[in-house]
């Protein structure tokens, strides 16, 4: 499914903006992202100009049933540009600003937009992100991942599988091939786990620290579970080529 959501990073930083959206693009390569970040001329600040000209360029990239942008910001004056700036659009039902933790937000919302999921579904995984005080109330976070099975010996089926994996990418379970996880995971009719934290959220993904050679547990319910557990396991023990140059650290 193609990509329906693009970004508009905003922020009283360009070095930040370009920053985030350089970091998200790591993670989610056929996303379009437009950085709006500092004033015209260069100085720390927001720009209305700025913000209207990465709006309508990120609105201009998807398109289709669902199809739309998720506008994020740093701190609260840019909230007001930004907000003006919808406002006066031409289409601003296919715009949602989502007042929640700009980087988190933006990597792990990305990742559900690299699946081709519409604009409120991405929308719903961004304010789920320790969304602040003012968030928008429409917006509801995604179910969470189902609990985990009890009776680890229980035999494989056509609904629920599972497996163990040694994680072989020299960089663990971090950023990138967690990124690269979530995706494949998405591409399966099933719920995933991996040592109980949900197979579709980086974040949480990420927040186990799993690093090279350690074992993790793989459980999928749905009707694609074993033949998701089996592509995750492979994905899991086939080390990444990194450059020979860098390596990352994330």
């Amino acid at each position: 499914m193609s990509v329906r959501v693009s970004y508009v990073i905003v922020s009283h930083s360009a070095s930040l903006a370009n920053g985030v959206c350089e970091l998200a693009a790591q993670m989610a390569p056929d996303v379009h992202f437009e950085a709006a970040g500092g004033t015209d001329d260069g100085r720390i600040g927001t720009s209305y100009e700025l913000v209207e000209t990465a709006l309508e360029a990120a609105l201009a990239a998807v398109d289709g049933e669902g199809s739309g942008v998720i506008v994020l910001t740093d701190l609260g004056s840019a909230t007001m540009t930004v907000e003006s700036v919808i406002d006066m659009s031409d289409e601003p039902e296919r715009v949602r600003f989502v007042d929640t933790c700009l980087v988190e937000g933006a990597v792990a919302s990305s990742v559900r937009a690299q699946l081709g999921e519409d604009l409120d579904q991405v929308a719903a995984v961004a304010a789920a992100l320790a969304p602040r005080v003012d968030d928008v109330p429409a917006q509801e976070a995604p179910s969470p991942a189902p609990a985990k099975l009890s009776g680890g010996g229980a035999p494989a089926s056509s609904t629920w599988a599972q497996g163990d994996a040694v994680v072989a990418d020299p960089v663990g379970l971090h950023a990138r091939p967690a990124a690269a996880f979530v995706r494949l995971a998405g591409t399966f009719n099933a719920e995933v786990t991996v040592n109980g934290a949900d197979g579709g959220s980086v974040l949480e993904l990420m927040a186990l620290g799993i690093t090279q050679g350690q074992s993790v547990h793989i459980e999928a319910n749905g009707a694609d579970a074993t033949a998701a557990v089996a592509a995750l396991t492979d994905m899991l023990e086939s080390a990444t080529e990194q450059p020979s140059s860098s390596k990352e650290t994330m």
